[in-house]
Protein backbone atom coordinates (compact mmCIF):
# COMPACT_ATOMS: atom_id res chain seq x y z
CA UNK A 1 0.00 0.00 0.00
CA UNK A 2 2.98 2.48 0.69
CA UNK A 3 4.45 1.97 -2.66
CA UNK A 4 1.09 2.09 -4.28
CA UNK A 5 0.14 5.58 -2.71
CA UNK A 6 3.22 6.77 -3.17
CA UNK A 7 3.33 6.16 -6.74
CA UNK A 8 -0.40 7.50 -7.20
CA UNK A 9 0.33 11.10 -5.84
CA UNK A 10 4.00 11.24 -6.83
CA UNK A 11 3.43 10.46 -10.36
CA UNK A 12 0.32 13.42 -10.38
CA UNK A 13 2.32 15.54 -8.87
CA UNK A 14 5.14 15.20 -11.35
CA UNK A 15 2.92 15.60 -14.22
CA UNK A 16 1.04 18.71 -12.39
CA UNK A 17 4.55 20.20 -11.97
CA UNK A 18 5.74 19.64 -15.35
CA UNK A 19 2.57 20.63 -17.05
CA UNK A 20 2.87 24.09 -14.71
CA UNK A 21 6.35 24.83 -15.85
CA UNK A 22 5.21 24.21 -19.45
CA UNK A 23 2.62 26.18 -19.03
CA UNK A 24 3.46 29.16 -17.02
CA UNK A 25 6.98 29.86 -19.09
CA UNK A 26 5.38 28.69 -22.29
CA UNK A 27 2.02 28.76 -22.70
CA UNK A 28 1.46 25.03 -23.71
CA UNK A 29 0.30 21.93 -22.24
CA UNK A 30 2.25 19.10 -21.03
CA UNK A 31 -0.55 16.68 -23.12
CA UNK A 32 -0.06 19.17 -26.04
CA UNK A 33 4.12 18.68 -25.36
CA UNK A 34 3.91 15.00 -25.88
CA UNK A 35 2.13 15.11 -28.58
CA UNK A 36 4.78 17.65 -30.35
CA UNK A 37 7.75 14.81 -29.54
CA UNK A 38 5.59 11.56 -30.73
CA UNK A 39 4.64 13.07 -34.11
CA UNK A 40 8.40 14.68 -34.39
CA UNK A 41 10.17 11.12 -33.63
CA UNK A 42 8.18 9.58 -36.70
CA UNK A 43 9.29 10.20 -40.31
CA UNK A 44 7.74 12.59 -41.63
CA UNK A 45 6.64 14.17 -39.13
CA UNK A 46 2.81 12.53 -38.85
CA UNK A 47 1.07 9.59 -37.64
CA UNK A 48 -2.27 8.02 -37.77
CA UNK A 49 -4.52 9.56 -35.14
CA UNK A 50 -5.49 6.14 -33.43
CA UNK A 51 -1.70 5.32 -33.07
CA UNK A 52 -1.27 8.61 -31.36
CA UNK A 53 -3.66 8.50 -29.18
CA UNK A 54 -2.14 5.00 -28.06
CA UNK A 55 1.16 6.31 -27.73
CA UNK A 56 -0.24 9.03 -25.42
CA UNK A 57 -2.62 7.02 -23.39
CA UNK A 58 -5.65 9.10 -24.98
CA UNK A 59 -9.11 8.31 -26.47
CA UNK A 60 -9.54 9.30 -29.54
CA UNK A 61 -11.88 11.24 -28.70
CA UNK A 62 -10.32 13.22 -26.45
CA UNK A 63 -6.88 13.15 -29.03
CA UNK A 64 -9.35 14.66 -31.90
CA UNK A 65 -10.50 17.56 -29.69
CA UNK A 66 -6.58 18.27 -28.48
CA UNK A 67 -5.81 18.13 -32.01
CA UNK A 68 -8.55 20.48 -33.06
CA UNK A 69 -6.80 22.93 -30.70
CA UNK A 70 -3.21 22.41 -31.44
CA UNK A 71 -4.36 22.56 -35.35
CA UNK A 72 -6.15 26.30 -34.35
CA UNK A 73 -2.86 27.11 -33.08
CA UNK A 74 -0.73 26.32 -35.87
CA UNK A 75 1.01 23.42 -34.24
CA UNK A 76 -0.49 20.33 -36.35
CA UNK A 77 -2.45 19.30 -38.81
CA UNK A 78 -4.71 16.78 -40.24
CA UNK A 79 -3.68 14.60 -43.40
CA UNK A 80 -6.31 12.01 -44.90
CA UNK A 81 -4.65 8.58 -45.68
CA UNK A 82 -4.16 8.68 -49.43
CA UNK A 83 -4.47 4.56 -48.78
CA UNK A 84 -7.15 4.55 -46.58
CA UNK A 85 -10.10 7.04 -46.88
CA UNK A 86 -11.49 6.24 -43.08
CA UNK A 87 -7.60 7.14 -41.62
CA UNK A 88 -6.67 10.18 -40.77
CA UNK A 89 -2.86 11.50 -39.93
CA UNK A 90 -1.88 14.04 -37.72
CA UNK A 91 1.37 15.74 -39.06
CA UNK A 92 3.47 18.36 -36.66
CA UNK A 93 4.13 21.47 -38.46
CA UNK A 94 6.70 23.79 -39.04
CA UNK A 95 5.27 26.02 -36.19
CA UNK A 96 4.89 22.82 -34.32
CA UNK A 97 8.44 21.86 -34.60
CA UNK A 98 10.00 25.40 -33.49
CA UNK A 99 7.38 25.20 -30.38
CA UNK A 100 9.20 21.80 -29.35
CA UNK A 101 12.97 23.16 -29.83
CA UNK A 102 11.30 26.39 -27.77
CA UNK A 103 10.22 24.20 -25.18
CA UNK A 104 11.74 20.99 -25.09
CA UNK A 105 14.74 22.64 -22.30
CA UNK A 106 12.42 23.82 -19.82
CA UNK A 107 10.71 20.04 -20.29
CA UNK A 108 13.98 18.07 -19.50
CA UNK A 109 15.57 20.17 -17.17
CA UNK A 110 11.75 19.96 -15.25
CA UNK A 111 12.04 15.96 -15.36
CA UNK A 112 15.73 15.95 -14.60
CA UNK A 113 15.38 18.05 -11.35
CA UNK A 114 12.00 16.73 -10.11
CA UNK A 115 13.18 13.14 -11.31
CA UNK A 116 16.05 12.06 -12.70
CA UNK A 117 18.32 13.42 -10.38
CA UNK A 118 16.69 12.49 -7.19
CA UNK A 119 17.52 8.67 -8.30
CA UNK A 120 20.63 6.72 -8.36
CA UNK A 121 21.70 4.81 -11.31
CA UNK A 122 20.19 1.98 -10.04
CA UNK A 123 17.11 3.93 -8.75
CA UNK A 124 16.64 4.73 -12.78
CA UNK A 125 17.44 1.37 -14.05
CA UNK A 126 14.76 -0.51 -11.28
CA UNK A 127 12.34 2.19 -12.71
CA UNK A 128 12.56 1.76 -16.12
CA UNK A 129 12.62 -2.07 -15.78
CA UNK A 130 9.47 -2.05 -13.59
CA UNK A 131 7.77 0.41 -15.81
CA UNK A 132 8.09 -1.57 -18.65
CA UNK A 133 7.30 -4.64 -17.05
CA UNK A 134 3.59 -2.71 -16.33
CA UNK A 135 3.25 -1.70 -20.38
CA UNK A 136 3.92 -5.11 -21.04
CA UNK A 137 1.20 -6.58 -18.83
CA UNK A 138 -1.16 -3.72 -19.99
CA UNK A 139 -0.31 -4.48 -23.66
CA UNK A 140 0.80 -1.05 -24.58
CA UNK A 141 2.01 0.05 -27.89
CA UNK A 142 5.17 1.26 -27.39
CA UNK A 143 6.18 -1.88 -25.75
Amino acid sequence: MRAWRAYVIASELLRKQLNRELQDRHGLALADYEVLVRLSEQDGGQMRMAQLAGEVASSKSRLSHQIGRMETAGLVRRVECGDDARGVFAEITEAGRARLRETAPTHVAGVRAHLVDLLTAGDQTALAEIFERVLDHLGHPEH
